[in-house]
């Protein structure tokens, strides 16, 4: 059996990819990714009888009736800069406390239908002046509780409406397409290793504005924590995703504009891009 599979949601069914090459599975059940105690071994044995898969993959958001759900204040960065968006409401020591707590910021990012896809648009809201994505390792849980493997997520985020007052984070973080996922899920039984890269390009025409980077071994909080606290007290029979959080700021005086493009990589699962609208 393969370590790891690129599993992607197309409007015919799944493609999946390993080192040998891609393969169409025509029909697949999207859900029963999640349903599987152990999927990667599924698909192993699925991908022997299937057809190869000529030409680009279409990809879909890999999230079909999967609840999105992010962590806060992970990384030192963020610890940082949700201090500095907040000192003017007396939010500085709120979030140093949670950084130093045994108990994580866990929050409900999207429904299935506000999730903007590879190649689609994600939004920033009227009533805000400054916006910034947050490139986030994001994790797909299925319905045993259980990290079945990986995508990328951009947690896009009203830094001046979060800034107002903690108790706006409901309104900064969760809107139609705030939420980008994608391109596939990498299935694997093995965590990414702490070296592993998250890098942001931000290019507004063709002038490159920002450009960062940080690696797993910043990531304060283990990915099995996360889900832990996150699955004590609610069950996901269709299992869902986790996004672990950010360490990648862009300075304060940057803010996205429509037309901005947003290109994250975590290598070996692929980059998402997305265009601000």
């Amino acid at each position: 059996m393969a370590s790891s599979l690129s599993i992607y949601r197309t409007a015919t069914g799944a493609v999946v990819q390993d080192g040998a090459g891609s393969y169409a599975l025509h029909g697949f059940a999207w859900d029963s990714l999640f349903h599987d105690s152990a999927p990667l071994a599924a698909i192993t044995r699925l991908i022997a009888g299937a057809a190869t898969h000529h030409g680009a993959i279409q990809a879909l958001a890999p999230s079909l009736h999967q609840e999105v759900w992010a962590a806060g204040v992970t990384y030192y960065r963020s610890r940082d800069a949700r201090m500095e968006e907040s000192k003017g409401a007396g939010g500085g020591d709120f979030y140093a406390r949670v950084y130093e707590a045994v108990r994580p910021e866990l929050f409900y990012k999207s429904s299935p239908h506000r999730v903007a896809g590879p190649g689609t648009g994600v939004r920033i809201r009227k009533d805000s002046q400054w916006n910034v994505p947050e490139p986030e390792l994001t994790l797909a849980i299925n319905r045993h509780n259980r990290i079945i493997g990986y995508t990328i997520g951009n947690d896009m985020s009203s830094r001046d409406i979060e800034g107002e007052n903690p108790l706006y984070l409901p309104q900064a973080k969760s809107y139609d397409q705030a939420a980008g996922l994608g391109p596939c899920i990498l299935l694997t039984d093995e965590m990414l290793p702490p070296s592993t890269e998250i890098r942001v390009i931000i290019s507004r025409g063709a002038k490159e504005m920002f450009n960062g980077a940080t690696a797993l071994s910043q990531l304060k909080r283990k990915p099995e924590e996360l889900v832990e606290f996150l699955t004590r007290e609610m069950s996901f029979p269709d299992g869902g995703f986790l996004m672990t959080g950010t360490g990648i700021v862009p300075p304060n005086a940057f803010t996205l504009l429509s037309g901005d493009r947003i290109a994250i990589t975590i290598l070996p699962i692929g980059t998402l891009e997305n265009t601000v609208i």
